[in-house]
């Protein structure tokens, strides 16, 4: 069993072992169904090993379980704030505070986690006149179709610069985006974990974009290629991975197979997954699908890198014709938000 600490007090898996007991087999099967493997064997070891537990602390525990479920009940219905003033007047101001702080940690609140509900539009009203480091910072947080929604409608000098200020972004302090929330009038509680909490970046901007509008993304795109050259190609290279061959239509697939080079389809085909090979073999002639799996029988093993760089390629190709016009690679953002 685990040691106690100095003061003896009982730990989290004891606690949770205590319960799973008091529960019973039957409610606790239910329990262990929603559990990882480690969680599982670390509860199993702690049942084994449990001594017997007096019935004030077994009392204890229960009542500490039902508190933190009729918080997680409040936190789910009304908000951090409310649970925090409906604990403290059930249970004094200390009391409320360590049942609350318990919460914090697993429940992870979102900042602009009042945001996710918003329509669009009434967020673009909301936040369209503000910095762009601010609309930036909201956009982040949010879901990458609502946050393409807004990007969308913002002025088009504007888009190129918020997009930029996302894949640029590393971490925020919770100090500042207690500041913008404030700044959208509306609060989350003052009790979330003060760590720096991380949004933005590349993943996010290229997730924006590529749920936006294509003409929005080539406004973006453009100008970030005069301001930022080097970040723009780093955007440009997530932005269609090759793996997102199997959401191309046939037509677009037999078109960039005829400008792709047949040793890098060959070397990009030796680490494709089973689905992209398939949809490749079967948008080309029966001999070409032949003659290009005998050419990766022969070729043997390849590395990595050398796979990599002819799948990186083989999307630059897609990417070019898709500026050319001459392909279509299927996106969201088509309806723009009307004020």
């Amino acid at each position: 069993m685990g040691k106690r600490g100095v003061k003896g007090e009982i730990s989290g898996r004891e606690k949770a072992a205590v319960l799973l007991i008091s529960l019973g087999p039957e409610y606790s099967a239910q329990i262990f169904k929603h559990l990882n493997d480690e969680e599982i064997e670390e509860l199993t070891l702690e049942i084994a090993n449990m001594r017997k537990v007096s019935p004030d602390e077994k009392e204890r525990i229960l009542d500490e379980f039902y508190q933190i479920c009729i918080a997680q009940e409040y936190i789910s219905e009304g908000g951090i704030n409310y649970a925090k003033d409906v604990l403290e007047k059930a249970l004094g101001s200390q009391k409320a505070m360590d049942v609350i702080n318990k919460l914090t940690a697993s429940l992870q609140v979102k900042p602009f986690d009042f945001a996710r509900k918003a329509d669009p539009a009434q967020l673009l009203n909301y936040i369209q006149n503000e910095h762009p480091q601010t609309i930036a910072l909201i956009l982040a947080y949010l879901p990458f179709n609502q946050a393409a929604q807004i990007l969308s409608a913002l002025p088009q000098a504007k888009q190129s610069d918020v997009a930029k200020r996302i894949a640029t972004m590393d971490r925020t302090s919770p100090e500042i985006i207690k500041e913008v929330e404030i700044v959208l009038e509306r609060k989350l509680s003052s009790l979330v974990n003060q760590d720096y909490t991380s949004a933005g970046g590349l993943e996010s901007i290229v997730d924006i974009l590529n749920a936006v509008d294509r003409g929005t993304e080539k406004n973006i795109m453009d100008t970030l290629e005069i301001q930022d050259a080097e970040l723009a190609d780093e955007i440009r290279k997530r932005m269609f991975v090759f793996e997102d061959i199997i959401n191309l239509d046939s037509a677009s697939i037999q078109r960039f197979i005829k400008d792709v080079d047949n040793n890098d389809l060959t070397i990009a085909l030796k680490g494709a997954t089973e689905e992209v090979s398939e949809v490749i073999f079967a948008n080309m002639s029966k001999r070409m699908a032949e003659m290009l799996k005998e050419d990766m029988e022969f070729m043997g093993p390849v590395r990595l890198r050398d796979v990599e760089e002819s799948q990186q390629k083989i999307v630059n190709v897609i990417r070019s014709l898709e500026e050319a016009g001459e392909i279509i690679i299927a996106r969201g953002g088509g309806d723009e938000i009307i004020v």
